[in-house]
């Protein structure tokens, strides 16, 4: 697919030896005018810098937050003064974090130079479609659908064209329906062999790794659920622990955009 947008996966090494999905290479595979970078700190990286100096792009930092520019909701006139670059003629450059939240932090830590590039981010049209993963919170996406996302909101605002909408959208289905087989096959070593639940029916973590999740994007911390009386009946559906986490991202928690 051709867009005027030039997007750069920066992909940790984990995400590039260990991941089985993989959803940055296949959106890379899908976009003509794209490149994966792999690395930590990227300011150390020849190509990271070769791409910021070029006078050909404008380049951006998809990553959510009080400075982004929200693409999907913003006014022509916040655009028109967003980033002077654009309106010299200069193609738009994305930058993407292809890893963990936490890893990403870590990235963007190690990289002053994508720290100080303008943000962007985006309101999804949709929560996060991913069957064989459980996201961290419920705002968060795949890479591969951040990308959609992103070229939806491009579209919207003026910035690009997204010709072929479905295509990265099926490809991810197809890329999980694949999997779903091999977790299907008692023979194949490597997979889960039981059956996944729907994103909607999952409870959230809890213990250490929910504890570590609602620190990581400011989540309101769960309460205690009281022991039951001796003579107390068991709590049906509605009192259960699942119920007590908001149906929507709180304010301070970030949008989607990392893998």
């Amino acid at each position: 697919m051709s867009v005027r947008t030039k997007f750069v996966f920066l992909m940790h090494p984990k995400e590039y030896k260990q991941e089985k999905a993989a959803t940055g290479r296949l959106t890379h595979l899908c976009l003509a005018e794209s490149e994966i970078v792999v690395g930590v700190g990227c300011d150390e990286h020849p190509r990271v810098q070769e791409l910021l100096r070029d006078p050909q792009f404008a380049p951006v930092l998809l990553y959510p937050g009080p400075q982004a520019l929200n693409l999907s909701t913003a006014s022509p006139e916040q655009l028109a003064g967003w980033h002077p670059a654009l309106a010299s003629g200069r193609r738009l450059l994305v930058f993407l974090l292809d890893a963990t939240w936490a890893l990403g932090r870590k990235m963007l830590r190690l990289s002053p130079a994508l720290q100080q590039l303008p943000r962007i981010m985006f309101t999804p049209s949709a929560p996060s479609r991913y069957v064989i993963k459980q996201q961290p919170h419920p705002a968060c996406l795949s890479t591969l659908e951040a990308t959609h996302e992103l070229l939806l909101a491009l579209e919207h605002a003026g910035l690009d064209r997204y010709p072929h909408r479905e295509q990265l959208l099926l490809l991810f289905q197809r890329m999980q329906d694949f999997q779903l087989r091999c977790a299907a096959d008692p023979d194949r070593v490597g997979y889960r062999h039981r059956a996944y639940r729907p994103p909607a029916e999952r409870k959230p973590a809890i213990g250490q790794s929910g504890a570590r999740r609602r620190k990581m994007f400011k989540l309101p911390e769960l309460p205690p659920v009281a022991a039951p009386l001796p003579s107390a009946a068991p709590p049906g559906p509605a009192a259960s622990r699942a119920e007590s986490v908001p149906a929507s991202a709180p304010a301070s928690a970030p949008a989607p955009g990392l893998a």
